[in-house]
């Protein structure tokens, strides 16, 4: 069953609700570095975390007329054992829940997965 696209309205009131949660989020957690907005895609958040491997990790979110779409950098692209690294990420997508492994640009791999957007809450 696919839902309605969200109304103009349905998603003012969630893009508004989701820059009050990452400004109370940005008061509680001290490895949230920074939100900013893409000013050429509207409804794009970048939020900026301190790392553990890399100093800051980057997750995307965009807020689409049916879904929250949400993507991190995960690997570069491999030079060597491209076959073997695919299928363990293909084995993985099999047991994951609500993310999946992917190609992006650059031929890098991304953790990317997405909501529908009634069921975003708190």
């Amino acid at each position: 069953m696919t839902r309605d696209a969200a109304t103009h309205e349905e998603l003012a009131a969630l893009e508004q609700a989701i820059d009050d949660w990452f400004r109370r989020q940005k008061k509680e957690l001290p490895i949230l570095l920074d939100i900013s907005r893409d000013e050429e895609i509207p409804r794009r958040w970048y939020a900026r975390l301190e790392g553990e491997e890399r100093d800051v990790t980057t997750i995307w979110l965009t807020l689409g007329q049916r879904t929250l779409k949400y993507e991190t950098y995960f690997l570069p692209s491999p030079e060597v054992n491209r076959e073997q690294l695919f299928e363990l990420l293909l084995r993985r997508n099999y047991d994951l829940v609500g993310a999946q492994f992917g190609i992006g640009p650059e031929e890098a791999i991304f953790l990317t997965g997405e909501l529908p957007f009634h069921a975003v809450d708190e």
